[in-house]
């Protein structure tokens, strides 16, 4: 590769790095094609952008991003997995694939600007998508009220079971 393209992909890469809210570093020796098609195929479902680069263009590009963080990871084939959108996405994708294909390794990854360990990366992927999140408050914020409107009902309720109870024993005498 010659300087000028050097320079090309150098410049194109610190954009995409700098406009990520979540990168994910992989190690992927021992995947075959075919599961580097499958795990490509599965990460643009979710919208993640998948690259294979070399270390010394990664770290080039790094600078003043908060990949540069992860600059002591850069050893070894690596693969950075970037998401534009939902910081959680590549968490989920890269952890579910790892599972299934241990051969994938999780480095470290950065998300919205937090340098985050193979461990944070699963237990990220465990958590609820934001639609998920966003019910579980909407059910919390609707409790007091269904509580409450559970008190009121009760006492008319509970007077119509002693006018029905009255009515029974009147009928029954």
């Amino acid at each position: 590769m010659k300087r000028a393209e050097k320079k090309e992909v150098v410049d194109a890469l610190h954009e995409k790095f700098s406009k990520a809210k979540a990168l994910v570093l992989t190690d992927f020796r021992g995947l075959n094609t075919s599961a580097m098609h499958k795990l490509r195929g599965q990460l643009r479902e979710a919208s993640v952008e998948y690259r294979v680069v070399k270390n010394t263009l990664m770290s080039m590009a790094s600078d003043g991003t908060d990949l540069a963080l992860l600059k002591d990871c850069f050893s070894g084939p690596s693969a950075v997995a970037l998401s534009y959108d939902d910081p959680i996405a590549p968490a989920k994708v890269l952890t579910k694939f790892s599972e299934e294909h241990p051969a994938l390794e999780l480095k470290a990854g950065v998300v919205e600007g937090r340098v985050v360990d193979p461990e944070s990366i699963k237990r990220l992927a465990r958590l609820p998508s934001r639609e998920g999140l966003l019910a579980q408050l909407l059910s919390v914020l609707n409790g007091p009220a269904r509580s409450l409107m559970m008190v009121f009902s009760g006492v008319p309720r509970s007077f119509l079971g002693v006018l029905h109870a009255i009515k029974e024993q009147k009928e029954s005498a």
